[in-house]
């Protein structure tokens, strides 16, 4: 199945694929406010560990392998860092320090999270910084080393409240340490068809480099890498979401209980504002054009639709049709829309311009979205409204320079 990221041209590509990891950032920006207001706090901050920690090693180790990294060491984490949707670019910008191999140290010049979760208090600074990142470092970590510890050097609340950088870790594998553990969930997502997804190679003839095998850079450069590199990145990014959201999935589940209305309800929340805002940054990040054109177009890019391996859907000039596929087999974001449940599709189109909705016909999982203008601009939906709450909804790329690190 050929990606439906191929359709671009490498600098298009270049200006995506950070695009797709702020993106999936923004999952949680999404989903955790229903989660607060629905189960309270302390739940929404487990549930947050349990969707990381249950998905972030499976997409590391398919990341690695895509683009040839994998390794046992602090510079193959590193490198899965610069390429986690944990950890978007410039967003959560990451600072790297390598000693050797199994010692290594980094800090954040800048946490777009950090600064979301401040003007809510000091309870949800530490809720994120101690309580969600002691567990998820070392998980993301054990993709690449059981016996990586990362630490803090510092980390917020901030003391002084505009100390810089916002945190330092130290990163360490040693043999004297003991293994980090699965969670029991990790088995579950690995099943899932999204796990198991096969995306096409890497054609290393294509012009550009095709893998991350060279040295660790300062800053991931994108523009470096081949057209096939970046549409099999771009594809990678997208299934890191959806595993994202079925680990999401699950543990709203298990909070919900009995009430499978109610988890349905949240995780169609998380999918409507994260449909809205994602469809709002491709359409401005690429320079689209407005109407329905640009509408479909965003449509066809959405992590929604995306990898086309996972999500069956064919698109014309004003509609988009759907069929049965892995996806709806998982469960995952394209079983929540529908003939039954537009929201998440008119807040894609109305990201483009608030005079366009949809029009969807069919069952719950074959049907045909067609594309329409109306005369009055729709009213921004709520849950979009609480996925911009988050800096990342405005945050806009710099260029950077990326420079090899060496061990110091």
């Amino acid at each position: 199945m050929t990606s439906r990221y191929a359709s671009l041209s490498r600098d298009e590509l270049v200006t995506l694929v950070p695009e797709l990891l702020l993106i999936g950032q923004m999952i949680d920006r999404s989903g955790m406010a229903w989660c607060i207001s629905n189960f309270g706090r302390e739940e929404m901050l487990q549930i947050a560990i349990e969707e990381w920690a249950a998905s972030s090693p499976i997409y590391t180790r398919r990341m690695q392998k895509a683009l040839k990294y994998e390794g046992v060491d602090i510079i193959t984490i590193f490198k899965g860092l610069q390429l986690d949707i944990g950890a978007p670019p410039q967003f959560m910008d990451f600072r790297y320090i390598v000693h050797d191999r199994w010692h290594g140290e980094f800090y954040l010049d800048h946490c777009g999270a950090l600064l979301d979760v401040e003007p809510m208090g000091e309870d949800y600074v530490r809720g994120m910084c101690h309580d969600i990142e002691d567990p998820t470092f070392d998980a993301t970590a054990l993709a690449t080393n059981r016996k990586c510890q990362v630490r803090p050097i510092h980390r917020p609340p901030r003391t002084p409240a505009d100390r810089h950088p916002h945190c330092a870790w130290t990163v360490i594998i040693d043999e004297s340490y003991p293994e980090v553990d699965d969670i029991p969930t990790l088995e579950v997502i690995g099943r899932t068809r999204a796990a198991q997804t096969v995306l096409d190679p890497i054609d290393p003839s294509d012009q550009g480099e095709s893998d991350y095998s060279g040295p660790l850079l300062s800053d991931f450069d994108f523009a470096a890498f081949s057209h096939s590199a970046l549409v099999r990145i771009a594809d990678e990014v997208c299934l890191q979401m959806h595993l994202l959201n079925l680990s999401f999935v699950i543990a709203v589940g298990a909070r919900a209980g009995a009430n499978t209305e109610l988890a349905t309800e949240i995780c169609t929340k998380q999918l409507i504002g994260l449909a809205g805002l994602a469809g709002e940054r491709i359409h401005k990040a690429l320079n689209l054009p407005g109407g329905i054109e640009g509408a479909m177009r965003v449509l066809e890019l959405h992590p929604l639709f995306n990898p086309a391996a996972y999500v069956d859907a064919e698109f014309g000039p004003d509609t988009v049709s759907v069929r049965r596929s892995a996806a709806h087999q998982d469960g995952a974001w394209i079983a929540l829309t529908g003939p039954g449940e537009t929201r998440p599709l008119r807040a894609i189109v109305a990201g483009v311009d608030p005079h366009l909705s949809v029009e969807v016909i069919g069952s719950d999982d074959q049907w045909t979205a067609r594309v329409i203008e109306t005369e009055t601009a729709a009213k921004e939906l709520d849950e979009v409204a609480v996925a911009k709450f988050s800096g990342g909804a405005s945050f806009v790329f710099e260029p950077r320079k990326s420079l090899p690190l060496t061990v110091v």
